[in-house]
């Protein structure tokens, strides 16, 4: 099952500190997602610090960023995106509830500018999800479901260049989006996925719209959140599912391939610790950067989930499910995306959104420890940090520097 977050909870982002800018340190930074009418949206830096086993986070300042969120919206959908490069100089926001693009300068932690498409692009219900290639950013409208293509310009600033109208193959209305050099992949609620060319800006299809296998062979796997290999061989969907069920398709055609699936968790074979119960709804994945583990966030039972992954032939293996990490229930209730804190290996240190209930949201801290084929998480006596200005809607993280990829 597909299951969306949602919030009415605002946000006081007058409530800030002061400002840390980045340079050679780690920083995790949320979209706050503020959807009260008298709130403007912001973004909050937080410092990462400590080592394992007791890694941390330590709120830095937010940055008002000129628009109204969402409160909340479709799981494995980014609402936070830079370039994948150290040098990145641009971070872009969605703020769901104006319909509007964020930019912010990454070093100044300056709102560079607002922007929005047509008039007729919105969000509200269910967000507006973001990608970016090294020319464009893709704004996928999930109210109006259109894909919106604004051109990247120097000072961090955008240009609308034209909407791509889209449905999903049941009818359903468009969930998430990534993207890779010339490739836009899409997923839909309604079991089906699409690609599309991108190499001349505007997105052009590539007529390769399909129901995935997943929800061929079960109606609850709903393909959501996406991955793509750096080499841009392989796309990765974390389904919203009954169990942990993730599901790989081949880009080697230039288009997409049909999908193999894969149900993980606590239940398979060779994951520790075995007194975990699997997973619920799988809708976020994260490969790692080296690209040997996907990170799974089990966002309706509160774990992670980690599979092996083989970037030689796209196929996953069992690896290891967290326990449910503190909090879990009270204060937050689902979890979001994730991020690591290194840009090479394993990652090191894993952060996940903690989305709440009418209170303030939080980031949870996991290590991660792969021994030869085994793996396991621990969770630090640091975890969770509260996000004091998020309100009920934390879904999207992003950290510096950038995995790259």
């Amino acid at each position: 099952m597909l299951t969306l977050a949602s919030a009415c909870f605002g946000a006081n982002p007058s409530s800030t500190g002061s400002p840390s800018h980045p340079g050679n340190q780690t920083y995790v930074v949320t979209n706050d997602d503020a959807s009260m009418t008298f709130d403007e949206n912001t973004i909050s830096y937080f410092l990462a610090g400590g080592s394992p086993p007791a890694p941390s986070l330590t709120y830095q300042n937010s940055v008002p960023i000129g628009g109204v969120g969402g409160g909340g919206g479709n799981f494995g959908a980014s609402s936070i995106v830079s370039l994948p490069d150290s040098n990145a100089q641009c971070l872009y926001i969605s703020n769901a509830g104006s319909g509007s693009i964020a930019s912010v300068n990454i070093q100044s932690q300056e709102l560079a500018g607002t922007f929005t498409g047509s008039p007729t692009d919105a969000g509200t219900s269910n967000g507006i999800g973001l990608a970016v290639n090294r020319n464009y950013l893709y704004a996928s409208f999930t109210d109006s479901n259109t894909i919106g293509t604004f051109q990247i310009l120097p000072g961090c600033q955008l240009s609308f260049v034209n909407d791509t109208n889209v449905a999903g193959l049941n009818g359903g209305a468009i969930y998430a989006i990534a993207a890779n050099a010339n490739i836009l992949i899409v997923t839909f609620g309604d079991g089906s996925m699409q690609s599309f060319n991108v190499s001349g800006g505007v997105p052009i299809s590539n007529n390769d719209e399909q129901n995935s296998t997943g929800y061929i062979a079960d109606y609850n796997n709903l393909p959501a959140g996406i991955d793509i290999t750096q080499d841009g061989r392989y796309a990765i969907f974390g389904d919203g599912a009954i169990y942990t069920t993730v599901e790989v398709s081949d880009l080697s055609s230039g288009k997409l391939g049909a999908t193999r699936f894969y149900q993980l968790g606590a239940s398979a074979t060779a994951v520790s610790p075995v007194s975990v119960l699997p997973g619920v709804g799988s809708s976020n994945v994260r490969l790692s950067p080296d690209e040997s583990l996907l990170f799974i966030s089990n966002n309706q039972s509160g774990n992670i989930t980690a599979g092996f992954f083989n970037p030689a032939n796209g196929t996953i293996t069992p690896g290891c499910t967290s326990r449910r990490l503190s909090g879990f229930y009270n204060p937050w209730f689902y979890l979001g995306s994730m991020v690591t804190e290194n840009t090479s290996g394993n990652g090191g240190v894993l952060y996940v959104a903690e989305f709440a209930n009418r209170q303030a949201s939080s980031i949870g801290i996991l290590n991660i420890n792969v021994t030869g084929s085994t793996c396991s998480f621990a969770e630090s006596t640091n975890s969770p940090v509260t996000d004091p200005v998020s309100g009920a809607a934390l879904i999207s993280l992003w950290a510096y520097p950038p995995r790259p990829f």
